[in-house]
């Protein structure tokens, strides 16, 4: 097996990403999870450049990390200035990390005129930088930047630059596609050569400029880099660099021969994505392949059909085994495929009548707006009603919200809800933020004191969406609610003319949700609720 080293940059290169900016605390945490997952090196950021990063060298040596290798990231040092005078040289060494980074300029355009020095200036720039951090350091990488871009334009001088950082003592040499731009077989060209004339191992460092980043990255690898740098889910300046998810996954499991991460960890790669987009409070991108929600989900019945069959017919991989998992998703384009499938999560998939009643509510539902797709609690609840499973909780009697405002002040919003739990009437007031939010409080305030779990419920998210945008005011909105616990995550769904009854029946179906999971099956198959209703 031929082991291939995973550089993570999440917290240095990824949080250069738009939108993204990691607390001390978060990139504590990050740095323990990649230990976790097995990632030979995490790229910690750049000591001098604020006194986040510098309080992140000086707190990251308390973590007890099994596996990964912190890395301090820098430049080389500035132009006519000895290494061990430079104020940059000097914080990276004083990170006291086990590996130190170093990235120096390898375009002969970016020298000149970026730089603004001469071309043999910049090779002793390397020399220098590379030889001082290794008289400090166990371990001294150098990235190439722009390597691809300068090689293309002038592969003499591209060689010498990446043999400066050699003879210094680097080593591993990273070629870096800086610019994102450059093709699959110019990247394997280029490693072919630098493979043949220099006696150091490379790593490849690419950049989603053209949305090629794992596919150069992957064939760096196949002409012999034995390191790959990346972050967790792509993120990164502009388009991102190349998605470690996607690199670990295709590397562990689609070419024979090399070793990734630590073994048996390649099951959390799914549990990692997902962290660091909540660390990162970044949603979740549901397509991206292995990690994705969508990436094993399943719409088109004859898709269905297949995977029921044979899974292998509509899946490249098993998803257990990144720590995914299969989904079935409901919709008007559902064939019966589809409902038997998810039927059969709640053992009723013989029950071919049902089928046809959920089937045609389904298609008669959406065409009137509603979307089960991000709302599968919602479809859920529609299975028990059909079935005459679905629990009364409680019943709505009325609820009114009302907004009022003053000039200069921001509105007032009050809702009142008045409910029956079993012969309990409940009459509660709250504020809020808007209508859900008001809304939310009251409806708690009336079912807490019946059904305690509620308190582990929250509303995360709340998506507003006209359907038929020509009828103007009087358009249909739907209205997409996602709640969560402890255990679960769910989203619920509601469309109406008018957005506070859409946002009510969404925001029922969650409070609903909750309790029917919470329950427990009783004899004769009735459902109890998990706290007795109070007498």
């Amino acid at each position: 097996m031929t082991r291939i080293a995973i550089y993570d940059t999440t917290l240095r290169d990824g949080s250069q990403g738009e939108g993204v900016n990691f607390s001390l605390q978060d990139k504590l945490l990050i740095t323990a999870r990649l230990d976790e997952l097995g990632v030979d090196y995490v790229e910690g950021g750049y000591p001098l450049s604020n006194p986040k990063d510098t309080s992140f060298f000086r707190a990251v040596g308390d973590l007890p990390l099994k596996h990964a290798r912190v890395a301090a990231f820098g430049m080389t040092r500035r132009r006519d200035i000895a290494a061990e005078d430079d104020q940059g040289m000097k914080a990276l060494v004083a990170a006291r990390t086990p590996v130190v980074t170093i990235v120096g300029k390898t375009w002969d355009m970016h020298v000149l005129e970026v730089l603004g020095v001469s071309l043999a200036e910049n090779l002793r720039m390397i020399g220098d930088s590379i030889a001082f951090c290794r008289s400090h350091v166990p371990e001294v990488i150098y990235d190439a930047e722009h390597f691809f871009d300068g090689f293309r334009r002038n592969p003499d001088y591209a060689l010498e630059t990446i043999r400066a950082a050699a003879d210094a003592g680097a080593a591993w040499i990273v070629l870096c596609d800086t610019n994102g731009g450059s093709l699959p077989e110019d990247v394997a060209d280029a490693v072919d050569r630098v493979s043949r004339e220099i006696p150091v191992p490379l790593g490849i460092h690419t950049h989603n400029d053209g949305e090629l980043a794992v596919a150069n990255a992957l064939s760096a690898v196949r002409r012999g880099a034995r390191q790959v740098q990346g972050t967790i889910n792509g993120l990164g300046e502009r388009c991102g660099n190349a998605d470690l998810c996607s690199v670990v996954g295709n590397l562990a499991l689609k070419y024979p021969g090399y070793e990734v991460l630590r073994p048996g960890q390649l099951v959390h790669l799914t549990e990692v994505s997902r962290f660091v987009y909540e660390t990162a409070n970044m949603n979740f991108r549901p397509g991206q392949p292995f990690v994705g929600t969508s990436a094993f989900a399943h719409k088109g019945g004859m898709h269905v059909h297949g995977v029921r069959k044979n899974a292998s017919s509509y899946e490249h991989i098993e998803p257990e085994t990144v720590g995914n998992e299969r989904r079935v998703l409901v919709s008007e384009l559902s064939g019966k495929s589809n409902i038997a499938e998810k039927l059969a999560e709640y053992g009723l998939e013989h029950d071919t009548s049902l089928l046809a009643r959920v089937l045609d509510s389904v298609q008669d539902l959406e065409n009137q707006g509603y979307q089960f797709e991000a709302a599968e609690a919602s479809f859920v609840l529609l299975v028990d009603r059909l079935a005459g499973r679905r629990a009364d909780w409680f019943e709505l009697l009325r609820y009114n919200v009302s907004v009022s405002g003053k000039p200069g002040r921001d509105p007032l919003t009050e809702a009142s809800i008045k409910l029956a739990v079993g012969d309990q009437v409940a009459h509660t007031v709250s504020e809020g933020d808007g209508p859900v939010n008001a809304l939310d409080g009251a409806l708690r305030k009336a079912l807490e004191p019946h059904y305690p779990r509620l308190g582990e419920m929250s509303l995360v998210d709340y998506k507003v969406r006209v359907i038929n945008a020509r009828a103007g005011t009087a358009a249909r909105v739907r209205v997409v609610i996602e709640s969560r616990d402890g255990d679960d995550v769910w989203g619920t769904v509601g469309v109406s003319e008018n957005v506070i009854k859409a946002s009510w029946l969404a925001l029922r179906d969650a409070f609903e949700y909750k309790l029917a999971k919470d329950s427990r099956p009783c004899r004769g198959g009735v459902t109890e609720v998990a706290a007795d209703v109070a007498s």
